[in-house]
């Protein structure tokens, strides 16, 4: 797999909390024209709650998005990346995996967060079984959004997978970072298995890295890509970044010093956003917030009508837009908007 910015999808209500087919369909045009190589639908920036009985949207968000997407490639767009995730015990975990390959999805990313008490043997032989089904895109999510701690032993194990093909790494925590590309490493699987960064909190700074735990050829491993809740927001700066960062890292050129400055107002951005001082509970509120001010989303509305912004989040928002008017795609936005919606 080729190293993409794969936003993570947000979903549309209307003040109803109902699936707004509209803006949900306007803002996958808008990644597919950010010039982003993939997206993630169904995952935590979708909330996990899609697929409660009672609200029933996993399968329909799915299905918007893949047609969608197939609707901007007849039309000379780029061929994108489609990512499923994947919840749940293992018969639903499977299911999803069936219903995804159906729309057309190339890759699962399996949450493993259903698992809080087994062991390690468990939860390979879970992904072994999503994985007759899908291609793995393994996923080490943070607890506080759902995830579970997933040490060395594991991501070691997870390596004999065939079917794992990438890695989500979003631990947000440098140590646990470093335990999966280790494994990575150690396994000799570094060359095929694509690692992505998900630690919204240090995007260009994974980006920029490069990882060494052994001398000798082959012995370097860096992050090909990024699938990120943070790049559901201001997706064509990304982009554009990422550009940048990938001719960096490919003509091994020296990284100019405004780009380390960028990655210090990426992660204040990102902390404002996500809600970082309470421990990341309005992030979603927050991403929806970006989106509703540049007119992609009609409200801040999420499936729990008790999730919202956190106190002072808004004027932490509003701070970072003013001290970082670089890092919004507004611009891009307002141009295409209306097509967007049509």
């Amino acid at each position: 797999m080729h190293g993409a910015v794969i936003p993570a999808h947000p979903l549309a209500l209307t003040s109803e909390r109902r699936f707004d087919e509209r803006r949900q369909r306007a803002l996958t045009r808008y990644y597919c024209e950010t010039g982003a190589g993939g997206l993630a639908v169904g995952v935590h920036t979708t909330q996990f709650e899609i697929r409660n009985p009672e609200i029933g949207l996993y399968e329909p968000v799915l299905s918007l998005a893949a047609d969608t997407i197939k609707s901007m490639e007849a039309v000379g767009g780029e061929t994108m990346i489609k990512v499923a995730g994947i919840a749940g015990d293992t018969r639903q975990a499977v299911k999803e995996a069936e219903l995804a390959v159906g729309f057309g999805y190339q890759f699962g990313l399996v949450n493993l967060g259903y698992f809080k008490e087994v062991g390690n043997a468990e939860l390979i032989a879970h992904l072994e079984a999503v994985s007759e089904v899908i291609s793995l895109f393994g996923f080490y999510l943070q607890p506080s959004a759902g995830g579970r701690k997933l040490d060395y032993s594991f991501w070691r194990m997870a390596m004999e997978i065939e079917n794992l093909v990438a890695i989500k790494v979003a631990p947000f925590d440098r140590y646990e970072t470093l335990d999966v590309i280790r494994a990575v490493s150690d396994s000799g699987r570094g060359g095929d298995l694509a690692l992505y960064t998900g630690n919204d909190d240090n995007i260009i700074l994974d980006l920029l890295a490069t990882y060494s735990f052994h001398e000798g050829e082959g012995s370097t491993i860096s992050f090909r890509g990024g699938l990120l809740g943070q790049w559901a927001i201001w997706t064509r700066r990304a982009v554009l970044d990422f550009e940048a960062i990938r001719e960096i890292r490919e003509n091994s050129l020296s990284i100019p010093a405004p780009l380390l400055t960028l990655a210090q107002q990426l992660t204040d951005a990102n902390a404002a956003i996500f809600d970082s001082t309470n421990q990341f509970a309005g992030c979603i509120p927050g991403i929806h917030e970006i989106l509703r001010r540049q007119g992609l989303l009609e409200g801040r509305w999420t499936l729990n009508p008790n999730e919202e912004l956190s106190p002072g989040q808004m004027e932490a928002i509003d701070r970072v837009y003013r001290a970082y008017p670089g890092l919004n795609d507004d611009n891009f936005v307002k141009e295409n908007l209306d097509r967007w919606l049509s």
